[in-house]
């Protein structure tokens, strides 16, 4: 004869004891599979070596980005300035590269000026063609 044996009765519980370990699993999954995005900055390309040139007064404009937004444009050593909106950069930097295709845009930027007026400086440049590009902090 044979002996029926009674099933033990089945538990409604959930086991824990390994929910640490699966846990931490899938923290390290998650860390090891997670892609942080790189901070973009401008793509400037900047020379291997540093060295110093002469370079001719005459060849130089400069674009100074004030607090407001304003630029002042400055033709070499010439004192006359003249204060313009950054979206009048282009037109100025074409007429002034068709005369001297040697012409460096000196991007003069005062310390307490916003970041993005110097971006926008920089865009109506970077439009106008100029392919040589000083950016400097404004001396006091």
């Amino acid at each position: 004869m044979a002996v029926l044996k009674r099933k033990e009765r089945v538990s409604d519980e959930i086991p824990t004891a390994s929910m640490a370990d699966i846990a931490f699993l899938l923290l390290v999954f998650f860390l090891t599979t997670t892609v942080f995005n790189e901070e973009k900055g401008l793509p400037i390309v900047l020379p291997e070596e540093a060295e110093e040139q002469d370079v001719s007064a005459k060849n130089i404009i400069f674009f100074i980005v004030r607090p407001d937004g304003s630029v002042i444009v400055r033709r070499g050593e010439s004192e006359q300035e003249q204060v313009v909106p950054y979206n009048q950069i282009e037109s100025i930097l074409r007429t002034e590269l068709a005369a001297n295709e040697n012409l460096i845009a000196a991007i003069k930027t005062d310390p307490f000026a916003p970041y993005k007026h110097m971006i926008n400086v920089l865009d109506e440049v970077k439009l106008s063609g100029a392919d040589r590009i000083s950016l400097q902090m404004l001396e006091e």
